[in-house]
């Protein structure tokens, strides 16, 4: 995933980090600056994008 792809994120996450964005450009914080650093928040309470499935134990057979 390039720098900055955001498509690995959920609707949810997207609207997140606008939301907060909005709060921090209201503070008065530059805009590529409130942007990161929303993105930085959504990060940080979700752990990143989606992740993928699976996982866990395989079955035997």
């Amino acid at each position: 995933m390039p720098q900055g792809d955001k498509s690995k994120y959920t609707d949810k996450q997207k609207r997140q980090a606008e939301h907060i964005e909005e709060g921090y450009e209201k503070q008065g914080v530059p805009d590529a600056e409130a942007e990161a650093r929303a993105w930085a928040t959504v990060n940080k309470q979700n752990g990143g994008g989606k992740k993928p499935g699976g996982g866990g134990r395989k079955k035997k057979d």
